[in-house]
């Protein structure tokens, strides 16, 4: 069952429990599934697209939380926040911040990467093996701990 066909199952199942902001949530990620898959060319959308839009949707939530609770809208932030679990609940686990220093690690020392230099290129293997399982932000800070910059 592809990611579209879970997530008509749990509208039709909101709209059954009348979960109003669930679904209008996953109504929202329907969406974003949909515009992606046009611009993809119909039939044509993979797993990592449809990841790429959950992690999109996620981060989007991320940010507005934060400009939210800046701004001292506690009742726009609590929304953000309840719309982001939806969200998480289709993302795969995240992993902890251990595991992900040492899976840089052990990247860094494949392609003995120790400087500044070398950040582009650990990043981006970084990137390519955790994406989805872990903020790219977390990446970045371990990544430059890790070659000292």
């Amino acid at each position: 069952m592809t990611l579209r066909e879970t997530i008509d199952a749990h509208i039709k199942q909101a709209m059954l429990k009348r979960e109003a902001l669930r679904l209008s949530t996953l109504r929202m990620v329907k969406a974003k599934l949909l515009e992606k898959e046009v611009e993809r060319r119909p039939g044509v959308m993979t797993t990592a697209d449809e990841l790429q839009v959950l992690i999109s949707a996620a981060k989007m939530r991320k940010e507005s939380i934060e400009e939210f609770d800046k701004a001292g809208r506690k009742d726009l932030a609590d929304k953000e926040r309840a719309e982001l679990e939806i969200i998480q609940e289709y993302l795969p686990k995240q992993m902890s911040r251990a595991e992900v220093v040492k899976i840089v690690s052990d990247l860094a020392t494949q392609m003995q990467a120790q400087t500044q230099q070398d950040f582009g290129r650990l990043m981006s293997a970084a990137m390519k093996e955790l994406r989805g399982k872990v903020d790219g932000k977390v990446v970045q800070e371990i990544v430059k701990d890790r070659l000292g910059t």
